[in-house]
């Protein structure tokens, strides 16, 4: 059994974030997210037009997603990984080099992002 870990915030969820989750569950048979919580969003001056239990109730009804727990710090990712006994870290590659860190940890990957979609995008075009 491979266990695979990722990290967002996962709001406005749309193609990038299910294609990022399929191909991250491919990697494995396990998937945990780790999904920032209302707090540490605001600490990172980060909004979400959805709070964290709306966001959870979403990423647990996707099929590829086997657990989500919040994240709280930057920090937490090597106890995260130790906890769930991950095997490979995910994200995208827009964070390549960011997290190079965790790889006595674990295998640390970076996916290529879905060209023409973010979640940046879509609050942008909510505005005009």
């Amino acid at each position: 059994m491979k266990t695979i870990i990722t990290y967002g915030t996962f709001d406005i969820l749309h193609v990038g974030h299910i294609k990022l989750l399929r191909r991250a569950r491919e990697m494995g048979s396990r998937l945990v997210v780790g999904l920032s919580s209302d707090e540490f969003n605001r600490g990172k001056h980060k909004s979400s037009l959805l709070n964290y239990e709306n966001r959870k109730a979403v990423l647990e009804s996707i099929r590829w997603v086997d657990e989500v727990f919040p994240e709280h710090t930057w920090e937490q990712k090597v106890d995260d990984i130790r906890r769930y006994s991950a095997d490979i870290f995910v994200m995208g590659h827009d964070w390549e080099g960011k997290f190079d860190f965790l790889s006595p940890y674990c295998e640390v990957c970076y996916l290529p992002r879905t060209p023409d979609v973010s979640t940046t995008q879509i609050k942008q075009s909510l505005t005009r």
